[in-house]
C-alpha cells in the first residue's frame, strides 16, 4: 500500500475546498453586510492495518500489521461574524448595525413560501406600495413582524432605536434580533441566515444607523496571501503523487524486466 499516494490525495482535495471557499470570499468583498467564511481541517481517525488470506499465518488468520494514517479530511466551514467598516451614503433607509444583531426580513422563495430571514444587509428602498424591502423585494419586518408601509411622499427619519418618525409620527420601529448562539444558524444565500432547531433569540444592544452600510468584513490582502499559501501546499500535494507516479512506472517498465 502506497500511503503517500492517500495522503497526498487527501491533501489536495482539501486543499480545492479551502480555495472553494476563499474564492466565494474575494467574490463577495464589496457585498454589503456579507460575513466571510472559513474551513477547518482534521485528521482522518488511524485504521487498523491488517493482513488476511495469507498463507503464511493462515489463510484465515487476520495479522496486525501496524496503523495507517490516511491522510487529512475536510472539517466544517464557519462563518466569521466580525463587524465590518461602515460606508456613509447618507440615504435614509440605508441601515447598518453598530453591534450584533440581524434585520429580520419576510423572505419569499421561488415556489412562493414565506419565512421569516436574517441579514446584516441593511441596503433598504421604498417600493411602489411604500413598502419597506430589500433589494430583492423581500418585506422589512417590524418588533411586531409586521411589514413596514410609509407615506412615500414623506420624509422620514429613523432614530437609533430602530423607529421610523414620518410628520412627527412614529410609524414603525425596525426589528432587531440577536441570538444566543450563532452556531445555530444556517446561512441562506449570501448574507441571509435562518434558525435551526435549538436557536434562542436575545435582545439586541445595537444601534441602527440610517444613512450608512456596513460592507463585507472580507480582509482583500489576506486573503490573497492565503490564497498564495493554498496554492503551494496544492502543488506539493500534487509533485508528491506524481514523484510516485514515476516510481511506480519505474516499477513496472523496467525493474519488471530483471
Amino acid at each position: 500500500m502506497l500511503k503517500g499516494l492517500y495522503t497526498a490525495y487527501t491533501g489536495m482535495i482539501n486543499e480545492q475546498h479551502r480555495m472553494d471557499t476563499l474564492t466565494n470570499n474575494l467574490a463577495n468583498a464589496s457585498t454589503v453586510g456579507y460575513k466571510k467564511e472559513g474551513s477547518t481541517s482534521q485528521s482522518f481517525d488511524q485504521v487498523l492495518t491488517v493482513k488476511i488470506k495469507d498463507a503464511i499465518g493462515g489463510q484465515y488468520t487476520a495479522q496486525r500489521i501496524g496503523r495507517n494514517n490516511p491522510g487529512v479530511k475536510i472539517g466544517e466551514n464557519y462563518t466569521d461574524f466580525t463587524q465590518g467598516s461602515f460606508r456613509v451614503t447618507d440615504n435614509t433607509y440605508d441601515l447598518a448595525l453598530t453591534a450584533e444583531g440581524f434585520f429580520a426580513i419576510e423572505y419569499t422563495d421561488k415556489a412562493g413560501e414565506t419565512s421569516t430571514m436574517y441579514t446584516r444587509n441593511g441596503q433598504f428602498t421604498l417600493n411602489r406600495e411604500g413598502y419597506l424591502v430589500t433589494a430583492d423585494g423581500d418585506y422589512v419586518l417590524d418588533d411586531q413582524n409586521r411589514r413596514i408601509q410609509l407615506n412615500t411622499l414623506a420624509d422620514a427619519e429613523i432614530s437609533n432605536n430602530g423607529t421610523i418618525t414620518q410628520n412627527g409620527n412614529a410609524v414603525a420601529r425596525i426589528q432587531v434580533t440577536d441570538f444566543e448562539d450563532y452556531n445555530y444558524l444556517e446561512k441562506y444565500a449570501e448574507t441571509f441566515y435562518r434558525p435551526v432547531e435549538g436557536a434562542n433569540t436575545v435582545a439586541s444592544e445595537a444601534q441602527v444607523k440610517s444613512g450608512y452600510l456596513e460592507m463585507s468584513n472580507v480582509q482583500v490582502v489576506s486573503e490573497m496571501v492565503n490564497l498564495i499559501a493554498i496554492t503551494r501546499a496544492y502543488e506539493s500535494n500534487q509533485k508528491i503523487i506524481q514523484t510516485y507516479d514515476s516510481s511506480l512506472e519505474i516499477a513496472a517498465t523496467q525493474l519488471g524486466r530483471v
